[in-house]
């Protein structure tokens, strides 16, 4: 198998269906090479239903940690390349060509892509641009990189409940500084993420609570923002 492509998912009937579709057509230029493995967390709606519909290899983790949970699915993948996405986000149709071009030779340890919001105003375009300038030469959304890479890292951090996403990539990075590879940004892809997060708590929550925004990227969680954002968001 070529990619292993991983989401986990708790409660997405609503967006699951057109986050898998985007990958059925990214899949395209690789038949019978794509895997899809969906890590139901907690579920009680049609999540599962949806992702056997559309062909998804199913594992299961029920631990409140995004970290853990992206794990269990690497665990269960079978693909050369792995790639995560979240379950309220969509991949274009290049990205998985991008992907095997970027990895082809050896010379790119893997990255992230661009992330577009579904709608745009003036409190997520700025707390965007805050965290462009808070993680210089960083890209997340969605991550891509060899297998072997993952494991050499250890996957991600499962001590953290919240900023797991920055901290791979920074040692994701790290990895391909020591190896001379670097850590890339595919800005010829992208991924379009829901602002379901920026319709409950308002688009200018990051920007009134600049403390939450810093501490969530390092991985400390507080004000309890782990459960608050993640763990038991309502979907």
């Amino acid at each position: 198998m070529r990619f292993s492509v991983i989401i986990p998912a708790r409660d997405e009937a609503a967006r699951i269906g057109a986050c898998l579709d985007s990958v059925a057509a990214a899949a395209r230029p690789f038949p019978d090479e794509v895997e899809t493995v969906v890590v139901l967390n907690r579920c009680t709606d049609a999540t599962e239903q949806i992702a056997r519909d559309h062909g998804a290899r199913i594992a299961r983790d029920d631990r409140k940690n995004l970290a853990a949970i992206r794990n269990t699915g690497a665990r269960a993948a079978s693909g050369e390349i792995l790639v995560t996405i979240d379950a309220d986000s969509r991949m274009s149709a290049n990205m998985l060509a991008e992907i095997d071009r970027a990895l082809a030779g050896g010379k790119t340890v893997g990255g992230g892509v661009p992330i577009y919001p579904e709608r745009r105003s003036a409190g997520i375009l700025l707390t965007g641009l805050i965290l462009l300038a808070l993680l210089p030469g960083l890209s997340a959304g969605l991550f891509w990189c060899r297998r072997e890479d993952f494991k050499s890292l250890g996957g991600f951090n499962e001590a953290l409940r919240v900023g797991e996403d920055v901290d791979f990539a920074k040692r994701l990075r790290a990895l391909g500084k020591r190896t001379n590879r670097p850590f890339r940004t595919l800005w010829r892809t992208h991924i379009v993420t829901s602002c379901r997060k920026f319709d409950a708590l308002g688009d200018w929550y990051c920007l009134r609570r600049p403390w939450v925004l810093w501490c969530g990227i390092h991985g400390q969680d507080v004000e309890g923002i782990g459960d608050r954002l993640f763990y038991e968001f309502r979907r």
